[in-house]
């Protein structure tokens, strides 16, 4: 099922383009017509909306710009239309407008869904919406990246399950490691801050302060101070309250206090005002006889020890050390202590965290080591599955003696500690396993495999990705695919299999393809024609869709190189019977 389509292209002043209308059919589209007629104008335009290199010679002479505007029509959970959308694009009734414009001066300009972006962000999309295969545009599947997640979907369930296991153990192994690094290099702040605290809470634990103790030192030694002073003064107040023995004659508050009293009570009954007042002495005396008793008991009690004296102000040395490095009062140490022993249990419990994490990480990339030899085994299996079917292909596709091979391979990882173990050995891994998936030709029987990039020519490596991409179809997510010269040194029955392949190819993506074969074109769902004018140039009336009998006349000239041949004629329609039936 096709996930994204491109409905059209819009093209203007872009080489021998005039201005025209590219309008494709979600299955196969084959784009025709005379050689130079600008039918690779097509593909020239497609690379421009994929953010391809921008070369001021394309520009149509005269022209003060090229301008190509593509029409995508896709669902707006698409993986592209999300990136489309995070950029500031807005879909058109669901569908994805891209323009790129290219100045005679070399300038260029992107515009994606109504907004200016960057070019290197139609790159980004191109990625998820076509695939390029041509003489000199190659993209998709030449990427081993890309050779390593489609084949992880041909490999089918169990690539997928094993993969989903892996990435798991792989997120969280890497925050372990991410843990673990922050951990470690902190280690020294850590144990200096730890030495700190362990030093200041030992310090306090040693002196036992009490709450409240330095307040009452205080007050203890104020008094050991002026210990005479007081005791003078609580002899005299008590004389004066209740009396001095040695003066008979003396007269003490207590008695005058007393007398008062009496001589209010005398004649009370005669004023209730007077009886309250006579009241209140009442209290007085017996307030006055109490802080007389107290003053007696505080003088006896007073001690003005020297010895004493000297220890409280030891202890209170203690205290204002303690109180000038860690709070205001002891009540401030005593806090400063509870809150640096809770910190000292978590400094000191960071190691016991590094320890777990450690063995956790060991664990995960054990785990890793199982599920990455998992996954290189499953992948090895596919990949000879997929190399055969690929060079059967390639056989029906007049490249009888080419071999496709898929090599799988690990990089060996700096040490031990930084890989997992594959196969008996430390590699490197990453998101997706220790594998590295390269696709490998080997064109002609004695010659060496090499990436399919470079082990082909232009026409052969375009045969060799229709191969690929059939024998992937279903499990490459690219929704559109465009080949230039796929049929390049190829005729009679391999052209044939070639437009039976690509028609095959159309039941699960949309294809474009710009050929001169007419058994190609004949398995196609649309044939676009590309016509110059009198003057050299394309109009937008020069790409027409061709039906019926346009269709016959345009297959007989391609057969013939003449529309009005009988036997080219009957050739043309026995083509296009042949390839409704087989398709």
């Amino acid at each position: 099922m096709v996930v994204s389509v491109l409905e059209e292209m819009r093209i203007r002043s872009l080489g021998v383009i005039e201005d025209a209308v590219v309008e494709l059919s979600p299955g196969f589209t084959a784009v025709t017509g005379e050689t130079g007629a600008g039918k690779t104008m097509v593909v020239t335009s497609l690379g421009l909306l994929l953010g391809g290199r921008a070369d001021p010679a394309l520009v149509r002479i005269g022209a003060a710009a090229a301008v190509v505007e593509g029409r995508i029509t896709m669902a707006p959970d698409a993986r592209a239309a999300i990136r489309a959308q995070e950029a500031g694009a807005e879909l058109d009734d669901g569908a994805l407008l891209i323009s790129r414009t290219v100045s005679a001066e070399g300038r260029s300009r992107a515009h994606l869904g109504g907004r200016t972006v960057p070019i290197g962000l139609l790159g980004e999309l191109a990625d998820d919406l076509v695939a390029v295969h041509g003489q000199t545009d190659q993209q998709g599947l030449l990427r081993p990246a890309r050779q390593r997640e489609a084949l992880d979907r041909y490999a089918g369930p169990g690539v997928v399950a094993a993969l989903e296991k892996y990435g798991a153990a792989y997120r969280r192994l890497r925050d372990i490691a991410t843990e673990l690094a922050e951990l470690t290099t902190r280690a020294r702040e850590r144990a200096q801050e730890a030495d700190l605290l362990r030093f200041g809470v030992e310090e306090i634990a040693a002196a036992e302060p009490l709450p409240g103790e330095d307040a009452d030192l205080a007050a203890e030694a104020e008094r050991l101070g002026h210990a005479e002073a007081l005791a003078s003064a609580a002899t005299l107040a008590h004389a004066a309250l209740a009396g001095n023995p040695e003066d008979p004659e003396g007269v003490e508050a207590g008695t005058l206090v007393a007398g008062a009293q009496r001589a209010l009570d005398s004649v009370a009954a005669h004023d209730p005002d007077l009886a309250v007042l006579a009241g209140r002495l009442g209290e007085v005396g017996i307030l006055l006889g109490d802080v007389a008793g107290e003053l007696a008991g505080y003088a006896d009690k007073l001690d003005a020890d020297p010895l004493r004296l000297a220890a409280v102000e030891e202890r209170r040395a203690v205290l204002a050390h303690l109180v000038r490095k860690y709070g205001t009062d002891i009540d401030a140490v005593l806090a400063w202590a509870g809150q640096s022993g809770s910190r000292l249990a978590e400094l000191e419990g960071d190691d016991d965290r590094i320890s777990g994490l450690t063995a956790e990480r060991d664990a995960l990339r054990a785990e890793l080591s199982g599920l990455g030899q998992q996954l290189t085994d499953l992948r090895t299996e596919a990949a000879e599955r997929f190399a055969v079917a690929v060079t059967a292909e390639l056989a029906e596709l007049a490249m009888p003696h080419a071999r496709v091979t898929v090599a799988i391979r690990q990089t060996e990882a700096v040490d031990a500690e930084s890989g997992i173990e594959i196969g008996g050995r430390a590699v490197a891994y990453g998101p997706s396993g220790a594998d590295e998936v390269e696709l490998l030709l080997a064109p002609h029987p004695g010659s060496p495999a090499r990436p399919i990039a470079k082990g082909a020519s232009g026409g052969e490596l375009s045969r060799v990705m229709l191969a690929v991409e059939v024998v992937f179809a279903g499990s490459d997510p690219v929704p559109t695919y465009l080949f230039d010269e796929v049929d390049a040194g190829v005729g009679g029955k391999a052209a044939v299999e070639v437009g039976r392949r690509l028609a095959r190819l159309a039941r699960t993506a949309q294809v474009v393809v710009v050929t001169h074969l007419p058994q190609v074109a004949a398995f196609a769902d649309r044939q676009l024609l590309v016509e110059k004018t009198s003057d050299g140039s394309v109009t937008r009336s020069g790409v027409t869709v061709l039906e019926g009998e346009d269709r016959i006349r345009e297959l007989s000239r391609m057969l013939a190189g003449q529309d009005d041949s009988v036997l080219a004629r009957a050739h043309a329609e026995e083509l296009l019977a042949t390839a409704r039936t087989s398709r």
